[in-house]
């Protein structure tokens, strides 16, 4: 459990991530900025997703999916529905390489990363950050080495330093790896590097496990 590990998880911020309070501020006044600006496009784009998978897939569009948040604080994060109802009861937790449970509507989702579009609303809400390490799920977390849980100093984000540096291709240690470099060596110049280098990363597919 995450709580049972609090001691662990203050060891690890006893090594402060990288940015002040200005850098703080800034980050978030572009989470803000970035996201209203973007709601005009995705909230149809959301109704036309929702509306593709009712129409081939039983059960509500849209769920939320337990995750460990910033200090180990969980939270439910939106995502749009990719697998069948009652994915989690009848396969393992972690999705794999063509999972037989994802629906056609979904693959094509994950194919151009779609299905993670409702997190906006997360970002809105503070619970996430443009840029930062993915958030995992609390099982994942719960094994967490004490360096690894470095990466839980900061706001999870919708992209990250592991995302541009290979995605699904990365090792979950690998992966951990690369964004305890982001944690402690993070700026505004290097959130706008990341965003812009996702771009080219969302719109080829590359690096996801389909």
């Amino acid at each position: 459990m995450l709580a049972e590990r609090a001691p662990q998880l203050a060891r690890a911020n006893a090594d402060r991530p990288a940015g002040g309070p200005a850098y703080r501020t800034a980050k978030r006044a572009m989470d803000l900025l970035v996201t209203l600006a973007s709601l005009p496009v995705v909230a149809p784009l959301l109704l036309v997703l929702a509306l593709a998978i009712v129409a081939t897939s039983p059960g509500w569009p849209v769920y939320r999916q337990l995750r460990a948040g910033r200090q180990g604080r969980r939270f439910r994060m939106w995502k749009l529905r990719t697998m069948v109802p009652g994915a989690e009861s009848i396969g393992p937790e972690l999705t794999q390489a063509s999972d037989s449970r994802v629906t056609p509507v979904g693959r094509f989702l994950r194919r151009w990363s779609l299905d993670e579009l409702p997190q906006v609303f997360d970002v809105l809400a503070g619970r996430m950050s443009l840029v930062g390490p993915r958030p995992e799920l609390p099982s994942i977390v719960a094994s967490y080495t004490p360096a690894q849980l470095d990466v839980l100093m900061v706001r999870p984000g919708l992209t990250g330093w592991s995302q541009i540096h290979g995605r699904d291709d990365l090792s979950i240690p690998r992966k951990l790896e690369i964004d305890r470099e982001y944690v402690f060596s993070r700026s505004l110049r290097m959130d706008v590097r990341i965003l812009v280098r996702t771009i080219p990363l969302v719109l080829s597919g590359s690096g996801i496990k389909r």
